[in-house]
């Protein structure tokens, strides 16, 4: 696998992680979908891990898909000359969310199986692909910041393997900030 394939997969973990809540509360997944919502932009580093120490960076769209609670994100990530389209989408399904990173676990991609929404500013998804277990925390920081961080389970351990620092780069007022 290339270096821009591995680091590519470790970003689809991170994005397909945006998803996932077993008995969330309403209000509080509202406000965290909502949030999401505009323009992302940032870098990243692997941190962990035969590419570890490899940067690349982010330019993302963030949107609600509308009658269920969810999100998607569409975008592009680089590492030097190499640009890889990302995308990912999450949406409720029953108490849980169900979601994938480019085209699920059957293709190339990732399969999002759970997870839960801890607050309006958190959310701790399940990842897997194939015999690959991980988790993708997203905490939202201020208006404008969103730290991801995922870790894989190696010998019964979660291992931090990649981390992105995110600002928002448009001007959108979220309805979770706007309104009081």
């Amino acid at each position: 696998m290339s270096v821009s394939k591995a680091i590519f997969c470790c970003v689809a973990l991170a994005l397909a992680s945006t998803s996932g809540a077993q008995s969330a509360e309403p209000q509080r997944e509202q406000k965290f979908f909502q949030r999401v919502e505009g323009q992302w932009t940032g870098p990243g580093e692997v941190i962990a891990g035969k590419y570890k120490g490899t940067k690349f960076v982010c330019n993302l769209a963030g949107a609600t898909p509308g009658a269920k609670p969810g999100m998607s994100l569409d975008g592009t990530c680089r590492v030097g000359v190499f640009t890889q389209k990302i995308s990912a989408a999450v949406e409720r399904k029953g108490r849980s969310y169900a979601g994938r990173f480019l085209d699920g676990a059957k293709g190339k991609g990732i399969d999002v199986t759970g997870g839960n929404i801890v607050n309006s500013d958190k959310i701790v998804l399940s990842l897997n692909r194939s015999q690959l277990n991980g988790a993708m925390i997203a905490r939202l920081s201020g208006e404008d910041g969103m730290v991801v961080t995922i870790t894989v389970r190696v010998d019964g351990k979660m291992v931090p393997v990649l981390g992105m620092n995110l600002k928002r780069v448009d001007n959108i007022a979220v309805g979770a900030i706007a309104s009081h």
